[in-house]
């Protein structure tokens, strides 16, 4: 027998290219009283359409997805306003993933190890204007003047990057063409030739297919 959603429900759309895991998710979490899930996707595209229909409190988002990059879709919905607050789900807490999740204003990164507990805790934490890290995530951060940061973030090439600049970089590590990373992105051809330029200035990058190899390098076809 279905029970009827009190006033105080919080909505939550889970997205995983993982048909197991995201059913999983969905299935623990439609267990708590005050929790409904409104919607499931299995690409961070999927999800961004999805959510001025199911609107949203929370969107719980896997990170090592195929399609669009999660940070890319991360980053619209978190420049749109009035938007639902990201919980990054992954198996992964490598640096640069962190540092991306924390770029795109992500209020919690769970790691995928941690038990259901933890993750009921951090979408409660999250909805009520907190944020929430698993542990091993917490132990790579630093409260400072500038808030939350990595506490041994240096002044890598990529660390020099835009958000921008960043979600073309992966792109180019995928193997898209200049067209194709613009329709993904919504940008125009012209938009996406400038951010690779500058790429190739601020690396010190001559040609494409370098500058792919050097994405690879650093692993940022992963995600």
């Amino acid at each position: 027998m279905t029970t009827r959603k009190n006033r105080t429900t919080l909505r939550i759309l889970v997205v995983d290219d993982h048909t197991l895991v995201r059913e999983a998710v969905a299935d623990q979490l439609s267990r708590q009283a005050d929790f409904e899930v409104v919607g499931t996707a299995a690409e961070a595209s999927e999800a961004l359409r999805m959510v001025p229909q199911v609107k949203p409190d929370i969107v719980l988002m896997d990170i090592d997805m195929p399609g669009m990059i999660c940070f890319d879709a991360a980053h619209r919905l978190t420049s749109s306003g009035d938007t639902p607050k990201i919980i990054f789900l992954s198996a992964f807490f490598h640096d640069r993933y962190i540092e991306q999740a924390l770029r795109v204003k992500a209020r919690g990164y769970v790691v995928k190890t941690d038990p259901p507990a933890n993750l009921i805790a951090a979408i409660r934490e999250v909805a009520g204007g907190g944020s929430y890290f698993s542990e091993q995530v917490r132990a790579r951060l630093l409260v400072g003047k500038n808030g939350v940061e990595l506490a041994n973030k240096g002044q890598t090439a990529v660390s020099m990057l835009t958000q921008r600049e960043m979600e073309v970089l992966r792109y180019v590590a995928q193997g898209l063409s200049k067209k194709e990373i613009a329709r993904t992105m919504h940008l125009s051809t012209k938009t996406v030739e400038n951010h690779s330029a500058r790429l190739m200035k601020k690396l010190n990058i001559h040609d494409r297919v370098e500058l792919a190899r050097f994405a690879i390098r650093e692993g940022l076809a992963e995600a």
